[in-house]
């Protein structure tokens, strides 16, 4: 079995190495800027050397990923390339969506095969590391040499997750796509529970209140094609109840913006599901109109 080493021990890193792990990927080295971050994934991963030398983590390695900010990529590969290490015939991922592999070249130029390597997948702790259950059954998108990403798409197997070739696709877009589905849920289910603090509910329980409605709604989405998987007013081509929901959150001008965005998209759900034309219709003429500020309709009122 290859020898890995992670470079960057934050939650993306400390994840994968625990997983590499449990795979049965013997751990050479842990490294991070951060000597501390570098111990505590050590500690959790209880496997690999912790150092804040990228070069002597990777020395030992065949497979060597970096799990850094998207801007520190290209000056840690740089660096990397400075060193001593001898890169021939080692294989070198990024864990990117957006930066191309290309930013590896120059460790590619010292002999080494590269590619980018992103677990589509979010990493919110880094407890719990030494388990692959992160990575099972979600995919990895994979773009660069075609011996690196044969290599990575056998780590992706060995975690249990699938194999995405990016080669040739829009990355900003299929990273743009990435974000949208995971880190703009976030702050969209903020504005629900911002909302219900609205409505006179403690913000203590907000979240509690609303997340089994996300859960299921999720489920849904899992089991059933998008535009079964719609309920609501939209979907009902109820009216009044958008009409009411959008004089209500007229309260919260934000959340109301993001209303009528999102149910715009709706609308275009349920033209596939078979909505009556004229509900749509009507349903469209309301989201599209804009109200004016309070003080904007005062001096407008006869």
């Amino acid at each position: 079995m290859k020898r890995a080493a992670v470079v960057g021990t934050g939650r993306l890193g400390t994840a994968l190495a625990g997983a590499l792990v449990e795979a049965g990927y013997p751990l050479a080295g842990l490294a991070d800027a951060d000597i501390s971050a570098a111990r505590r994934a050590r500690r959790l991963v209880r496997r690999g050397t912790a150092t804040d030398d990228p070069s002597r983590a990777a020395d030992k390695a065949d497979l060597v990923f970096l799990c850094v900010p998207d801007a520190a990529i290209r000056p840690v590969a740089a660096a990397l390339a400075r060193s001593d290490v001898d890169w021939t015939g080692k294989i070198v991922f990024h864990a990117s969506g957006l930066v191309p592999a290309s930013a590896l070249g120059p460790l590619r130029a010292r002999g080494a095969s590269t590619a980018a390597f992103h677990p589509i997948q979010s990493f919110p702790g880094r407890t719990q590391t030494a388990s692959s259950e992160p990575f099972r059954n979600i995919f990895v998108g994979l773009e660069g040499g075609r011996r690196a990403v044969a290599a990575g798409s056998e780590v992706a197997r060995a975690l249990g997750a699938r194999p995405l070739s990016l080669g040739g696709r829009d990355k900003s877009l299929y990273h743009a796509a990435c974000s949208v589905a995971s880190n703009l849920l976030v702050p969209l289910f903020d504005l629900a529970c911002e909302a219900l603090v609205k409505a006179g509910f403690p913000p203590s329980r907000a979240g509690n209140i609303l997340l089994p409605l996300l859960e299921g709604t999720l489920q849904s989405v899992k089991r059933l094609n998008r535009p079964d998987a719609l309920t609501g007013p939209i979907a009902r081509g109820d009216e009044e109840t958008v009409r009411r929901h959008l004089r209500a959150l007229g309260r919260i001008p934000r959340a109301e913006a993001v209303y009528r965005l999102l149910a715009r998209q709706a609308l275009d759900l349920v033209a596939r599901k078979g909505i009556r034309p004229e509900a749509r219709k009507r349903i469209k003429a309301l989201l599209e109109e804009r109200r004016l500020p309070p003080r904007a309709r005062a001096r407008t009122s006869p």
